[in-house]
This record gives C-alpha cells, structure tokens and sequence, in this order.
C-alpha cells in the first residue's frame, strides 16, 4: 500500500483524486443500504422514539425543542437526537422510507468524513480509503444505520468526527476560536448520545499519532503538516474544558438513566460479573471484527453463565494484544489503535451495566474504529517489509471488501420485517427473552395472536421476572375475554416493571377491564394511575373522561378530554369533549369544540357514530 500510494495519483492531482474516492465511498454505501428504504419501523424502540411518542410526532416547534433539552424519555439525554426525529416526522411524517434513508446518508457522511479526516491527519490516501472503506461496509454496522433508533449513533459519530477535524485545525493553529468550536462539535455530539464522553482521552492518542504534537519526534515520524511540538502536561491540560464537558455529561446521563430505571441492573449483575462479562466481551468484539457471523440486535447477559475457561483465554488474549501494543509503540498507530478499542468501549462494556444485554453491535460503531486503523496501517507496512506487489495487496483489500459487502448485505435482509428480524435473532442466540418477546409483538401485529402467545410463554419461562411478557400474556387473555386472567396479568405486570411505559399501558387495560365490569372506582383509579406515571397516554385519558362521564362527573371529564385533545387531536376526541362541554352547560365551547372535530374529520357522520358507540359502552 505504500507504493500504491507513490503512484496512484500519477494521472490526477491529489485533490480530485481524493475527491473521486471520496464519491465512490459514498456511492458504495449508497448501494449497499439503499434497501433499508423498504423496511418498515423496527418493533424493538422505534416506537418509542418515533411511532408511539407524541412530542416527535408533533414535528418541529418550541414545544418539541423544549421538550427534548428537558426530559430524561428513554433513560438518556440526547436533545439533539429527539430533534432529529422531530425533523423527519416534519418532511415524512411516519412513511418509514425517509427515517430510514436519513439514517443511510448519516452513515454516508460519516464514513466521508472518516475519509477525510484521515487523509488530511496522515497524508495517506489508499490507508485512509481502506480505514473508511471498511467501516462503510462491515456487517456489524447494520444495525446502527438499519435501525432508525440508533439515529444518536449515527448523529454523535457525525459530531465526533468533526471534532477530530476541527482539533486538527487548532493543532496546527492553536486559537481560542478553533478550541471553542472544537468544544462545540464535542457538546453537540455529546447531546446526540453520550458514548463519545471519551473523546478527550481519543484526542491524546490523537496528539501521539497521527498529529504527533508529542515531544522528540523520531525522524521521518513528523506530522505530514506541521505542528506545533508540546509536552504532555500542556497536551493533558488544554483538555480540561473538554474533561469538564465529559464529567457533565456522564452526570448527566447517569441521573437520566437512574429516572429510567436503566442501571437497576447493578443490583441483578454483581461487580464480579460484569467484569467478567466485559473481558469476554472485549474478546467477541474483536472476534466479530474479524469474523462478523452471528450478529443480533440483542445478545442476552450470561447472567454468571460464562465459564471460567471463556474468562480465562479472553483475559490472556487482551494482556497479550495490549503487551503486544506496548512493545510495537515505535510504530505509533498500533498502540493507538489497540488504546482507542479499549479505551472508547469503556462506557458501553458494561462495568456499569445498562440494560440486560451482554454486548451490543452498535458499540462497535466507534470503538472498531481503533482496529481498522491498526490492521490498516499494519498490513500496508508489512507489504513494504516484504517487498510484497502493490496490485497484490489491492486486490486482496478489494476482494475483503466485496466479502464484507455482501455479508453486510445479507445482514441488512435481516431487517427488512420484523418476523424475520427476530426469527433469526433467536437463531443465533440462546434464552433470549426479549427477542421472544419481540417475535410475539411481530406476530400480534400482524394478527397472529395464536402463534404469538408461544412466544410469549417462552419468554416468561426463561425469566419470570420479565414484566414484557407478563403484559403480553395479559393482553391474549383479554383478547379471549378471560378477564380475571387478564387482570392478574395486568397486576403481575405494575408489581414487575419499573418502565413508566409498560405500567402505564397495564393500568390503561386494567381501567378498560373494570368498565366492563361495571366497577367505575376502580377503572378511574387505574386510568389515573396512568395518566400520572405517562401523562401523554391518550388512551388512559379518554378512558379516564369515558368514566367520568358514566358518573355524571363531567368537570373531570371536560379536563380528561382537554388533554387528551391536546396530546393527540382527533376528530372522535373533539366529539368527546364536545359532548361533555354540552353537559356541562357550556354551549358555545361545545360548538367550538364540534367545529374543530369537523375540520378534522374525512367523515363528520362516521366519526359521530364512533362516539356515539364509545359513550353507549
């Protein structure tokens, strides 16, 4: 690779041959994921940022801007994430091709900028294509670009790798102004998903190489622009800011997940656990980097599982590759490559552990980063060593790529329903109870409640402690009217769960239950109960106005119905409000009300009889 990148460029200048790379990258990546427009919205959070949350759905206005810097929705704090899905719900509403496709040109950009910001740190065009060629089509990457979930991974790499380039430029001019939007790029980043917090520790590696603002460079190692030379005390010190925004937002997000119940889990996976977990896991990173079979949205915690052999050799094999890296430190990338794995995967390895997942392929996003690099640049430097021919070194970087491609391919088939999605989560993974219970939503969804109920079943019986598959159950037998069964579902369901979600949807169907039977305390006390734990659950509201209704309360009912109008106006909702407002007295407001229904409605006539049929139940 060293010799290609001598005569490459001896028909074109550097700067259009740099440019005609870069357009192929993102032509490639294009093709590669130009399918996922087909794919529907996944059944595994895409409804929570999207599909079922009524902030982003609204599109972009102030509320949702307000919104978005001040809830902790989803156990994070990333505002400018939940503005990006505000933004697609805006231009696409919920067509799922232009969430979808968004995704796609991020990942475009983030693998041109990944181009980019190489090449100009290093001076090495075919190194840098390979790093950025590699991270546009490894499979593991699928599942960040596929699923519109994982906007904030796509978002806060964008971010991340502008402020590489950015820090580049304040390297070679240190101003106050370059530093400030280096800070900038790193908060925005920060505020699209908080696993670039270990930025700052990247920019030393950075420092050390490619830039090489380290003391006594050797010679022929300096910087292919220069730079000014600093010690590592002042290199360390003009981070502080940038520490300082780390610490903030790890503050941040630690109350954040603490407010979702997202690290309950410490108490379930004990210290000793979760780092055994994370060394074997360091090692299956590495593994699938290399041999990326076997991928899944969920790989379900061992849970004190693993054995001590898995422990052992994974421990052995992380002290060997890091001695590895600290006796090859004269080549510079390969300590910085092995150093920037470890390091950016800290916050996701799970020594605090979020979620109940072992590992996840979107941490790899970042981190894997680190191993492109090292194998990059590695490889290009052997071939030098052993006189190996350019063309042969080429083509065995093209003919990895084309493997990667069409294993990524695959991969991304795996997304395009959710049926399949799950069905072969569950294939390569073992006791997964949440993708039995995704698989089960699938088959609900399209109205295969017999085949779904297994599913069901089986996710409770590999961990009764699943609230998920509790609400599930309940809600099959609410469907076959066993609604005793159904109650003790819905109860088992409040007394499991710590998601305000999930027990704000067991109280909504426990309410509906107790309308049926005729008890109209209990059915307003569930209904209330839901509407204080989601207040933008707007069935819980119209249910809660229903009962008021049947007892004459209709001041409650005018205020259930009020917010139920304005967490998600309809023309069947107005006719609601309508109705109480007029057996309040209040004539005039109930007209408005009416009006508003009407210009709301496709059929005025239908939507009368619909409420007619609620307030007759």
């Amino acid at each position: 690779m060293p010799s290609l990148e001598k005569s490459a460029g001896l028909s074109l200048s550097p700067q259009r041959q740099t440019l005609i790379l870069g357009l192929l990258l993102v032509l490639a990546t294009l093709a590669l994921y130009n399918p996922a427009s087909h794919h529907p919205f996944v059944n595994y959070d895409d409804d929570r940022y999207v599909g079922d949350n009524a902030q982003v759905k609204a599109g972009l206005r102030w509320e949702t801007v307000r919104w978005a810097f001040t809830t902790y929705d989803e156990a994070n704090w990333h505002p400018l994430t939940w503005l990006s899905h505000a933004l697609d719900c805006q231009l696409f509403g919920l067509n799922p091709a232009g969430h979808h496709y968004t995704n796609v040109l991020l990942h475009a950009m983030n693998v041109l900028l990944l181009f980019a910001v190489l090449q100009r740190a290093t001076g090495m065009v075919w190194r840098s294509l390979m790093v950025a060629a590699l991270f546009a089509l490894h499979p593991i990457n699928v599942e960040s670009v596929a699923w519109i979930a994982e906007r904030k991974n796509l978002l806060s790499m964008l971010f991340f790798l502008l402020t590489l380039g950015a820090y580049r430029w304040y390297a070679i001019q240190p101003r106050i102004s370059a530093y400030c939007l280096v800070a900038l790029l790193f908060a925005c980043g920060l505020m699209s998903k908080p696993q670039v917090v270990t930025l700052p520790f990247v920019l030393l590696l950075w420092d050390y190489w490619p830039l090489r603002r380290t003391p006594s460079p050797k010679p022929g190692d300096l910087s292919p622009t220069p730079i000014p030379i600093k010690t590592w005390a002042w290199l360390t010190l003009e981070k502080v800011p940038l520490f300082a925004l780390s610490a903030a937002s790890a503050f941040i997000t630690m109350r954040a997940q603490i407010a979702g119940h997202a690290v309950s889990t410490l108490v379930k996976y004990p210290a000793a656990l979760r780092v055994e977990n994370a060394i074997v896991s360091y090692a299956r990173y590495v593994q699938k980097a290399f041999w990326p079979g076997a991928l899944a949205p969920v790989y379900p915690h061992p849970a004190g599982n693993l054995n001590s052999w898995q422990v052992l050799v994974s421990l052995f094999f992380l002290l060997t590759a890091t001695s590895l890296a600290i006796a090859l430190r004269q080549r510079r990338y390969f300590l910085v490559g092995w150093l920037w794995f470890l390091g950016t995967l800290v916050p996701m390895i799970g020594l605090v552990q979020v979620g109940s997942q072992a590992m996840a392929d979107r941490y790899a996003y970042l981190t894997l980063l680190g191993l492109f690099l090292l194998v990059c640049w590695g490889a290009a430097d052997l071939a030098t060593q052993w006189r190996l021919p350019s063309a042969a070194l080429a083509g065995a970087g093209t003919l990895l790529l084309i493997a990667l491609a069409l294993a990524a391919h695959s991969q991304l088939g795996y997304w395009s329903d959710n049926v399949t999605l799950w069905t072969h989560t569950l294939q390569v993974t073992r006791n997964n109870f949440i993708a039995e219970d995704s698989l089960g939503n699938a088959l609900l969804m399209e109205g295969h409640l017999e085949e779904a109920e297994p599913h069901f079943q089986t996710a409770a019986a590999i961990y009764p402690a699943d609230p998920v598959s509790s609400l599930n159950i309940a809600a099959y037998e609410l469907q076959h009217d066993h609604l005793q069964a159904a109650v003790s579902g819905y109860n088992k369901t409040i007394a499991l769960s710590q998601d305000a979600r999930v027990k704000a949807a067991a109280f909504t169907s426990l309410g509906s239950i107790y309308s049926r039977l005729k008890d109209l305390p209990r059915a307003r006390e569930s209904f209330e109960a839901a509407v204080i734990l989601r207040p933008r659950t707007i069935r819980a509201w119209m249910g809660l106005g229903l009962v008021a209704e049947k007892t004459n309360d209709f001041g409650t009912a005018v205020r259930a119905f009020s917010k139920a109008c304005a967490v998600q106006p309809s023309d069947v909702v107005y006719l609601l409000l309508a109705h109480s407002l007029e057996q309040s007295g209040r004539q005039e407001q109930a007209l408005a009300a009416t009006e508003e229904a009407k210009r709301l409605t496709d059929n005025f006539e239908q939507a009368q009889q619909f409420t007619r049929a609620l307030l007759a139940q």
